[in-house]
């Protein structure tokens, strides 16, 4: 039997901290006088009430917390902060619908940054905020925060942490979960804090700092400007390249830098790929961008490697119109919504550890056939992966890419009377998948997603949810042995 006391706990717990969290953008309500304290305020009062409801319901039970209950939990505390964090935009006026809402509300906390706002700027400054911390809540998962005050409520939360963590990863700061959560968000703070107080530096207003750090280091992409980190000058731009890659590392990794172990940096396969990856990348796009277009090679250097770090971080930042470039390297850009960045960090997508281990395993099956009776096993980090996770990875590649072809095929159904169905197909799929935001077709850099038909909108906030949570936490709720499970 599922332990719904547990669940109901749990949930009540989650909306009671998203409920508080909100009532942070105050502040800049009464601040900049932008009128939408009221309804931030409702929106808190109603989340909390709802959450201590939840909360109240068995609040007595203080069992640990089982695997089929976390995966219910992390599913569910999702879809119940997504609706939460929805009613600020509703009571506040700012989105009119439930779907508009919906999706904004869910592309921000799945760090997506897909957006249905035609004009950012002249939205009140609380609710742009509200949104800005909606990516950073989202960012590592608040569910991992709570997994240190779990103890609190009586409640284990190891299984969470499992469900919720981004990554085949299992590497592991401190052997306490508590512990680890704890110094998962101090390191995510702390760079929160340090790219805030640079931005400041730099000229730009305290307002579109905190902004900017919120959503640079929770690789969600969301901006205060309707021109996306193109408005500002190369200094911040070069700054966010900056971020933007440390955001994409396994947080184990930034945790052994900081603490001077930099050999375990580099014996890093997968931090090795990916900084060699984005190297390589942005020599090639520069070159091409350089020759091109008529611009200088500094600001191709740097328009190409923003976009590139920003898509394979899944950021989703914009600092120039990729697709006006040249047919390869919009095809090229479309390929690394497919990417990822490490396992272990904020981003979303594929994530490199997975194609790290793929295309590892599948050399080796060209000796394996030379060499049939031998035991050839992948190495990561100079340690044998087990047989169950090269299972795991493929088969989660190969569930990735059905989804793809379906929902592509889905949307370009929803998007029959568009002037580029097939490409906002695929490219609405493919960033809603891998949480990155801009794509191609009608839903590229310089356009939103306000368009697309309702129906659409919650066919993506579903794909979002997907990608958000590996695919197997959401799709493993509609398997009926889950329910059968003693």
């Amino acid at each position: 039997m599922v332990n719904l006391g547990i669940i109901s706990n749990t949930l009540g717990f989650l909306l009671l901290v998203v409920g508080a969290m909100m009532l942070t953008a105050l502040p800049f309500s009464f601040y900049y006088n932008d009128g939408a304290w009221l309804a931030i305020t409702k929106a808190s009062l109603v989340t909390m009430a709802i959450g201590g409801l939840s909360l109240w319901y068995k609040y007595h039970n203080i069992e640990k917390i089982g695997k089929r209950e976390g995966y219910i939990v992390v599913a569910l505390g999702w879809v119940t902060m997504g609706l939460a964090s929805m009613l600020p935009y509703l009571f506040s006026g700012v989105l009119t619908t439930f779907t508009d809402a919906l999706f904004e509300s869910f592309s921000g906390l799945t760090t997506t940054g897909a957006s249905v706002l035609n004009d950012i700027e002249i939205v009140p400054q609380s609710i742009l905020f509200w949104r800005s911390l909606t990516q950073w809540i989202g960012g590592m998962g608040i569910i991992v925060l709570t997994v240190a005050i779990f103890p609190l409520l009586g409640i284990g939360g190891v299984e969470l942490f499992v469900a919720e963590a981004p990554g085949p990863t299992s590497d592991k700061i401190h052997p306490r979960i508590r512990e680890t959560a704890k110094r998962l968000w101090q390191i995510y703070v702390g760079l929160t804090t340090v790219l805030t107080i640079i931005f400041l530096l730099n000229n730009m207003s305290f307002f579109d700092a905190i902004n900017h750090g919120l959503t640079t280091m929770a690789t969600g992409g969301f901006s205060t400007k309707n021109a996306s980190m193109a408005h500002f000058g190369p200094a911040i731009q070069y700054w966010t390249i900056l971020f933007m890659f440390f955001a994409g590392i396994n947080y184990t990794i930034i945790y052994y830098g900081l603490t001077g172990k930099f050999s375990r940096v580099w014996q890093s396969d997968e931090f090795k790929t990916y900084t060699i990856l984005i190297l390589v990348l942005s020599a090639i796009v520069t070159t091409t961008v350089y020759f091109s277009q008529e611009i200088t090679l500094e600001q191709a250097f740097r328009d190409a490697t923003f976009q590139i770090v920003s898509l394979i971080t899944t950021t989703g930042f914009v600092s120039a119109d990729y697709t006006s470039w040249t047919p390869a390297i919009t095809f090229l850009f479309f390929m690394l919504l497919f990417l990822g960045a490490c396992a272990g960090s904020t981003s979303g997508g594929i994530k490199i550890i997975r194609h790290l281990v793929f295309f590892k395993n599948s050399l080796l099956e060209f000796k394996r056939l030379l060499h049939p009776r031998a035991l050839i096993r992948v190495k990561v980090d100079k340690q044998l992966v087990a047989p169950r996770i090269l299972t795991h990875i493929l088969v989660f590649l190969l569930i990735y890419m059905i989804l793809f072809v379906i929902g592509s095929f889905v949307m370009s159904l929803i998007l029959a009377d568009f002037d580029q169905p097939f490409l906002t197909a695929i490219g609405s799929v493919a960033t809603s998948l891998g949480n990155v935001g801009p794509a191609i077709g009608e839903v590229g850099p310089v356009d939103n997603f306000a368009a697309i038909p309702p129906s659409g909108k919650c066919f993506l906030v579903f794909l979002m949810l997907l990608g958000r949570l590996e695919l197997f936490t959401i799709l493993i709720l509609f398997m009926p042995y889950f329910w059968r499970l003693n």
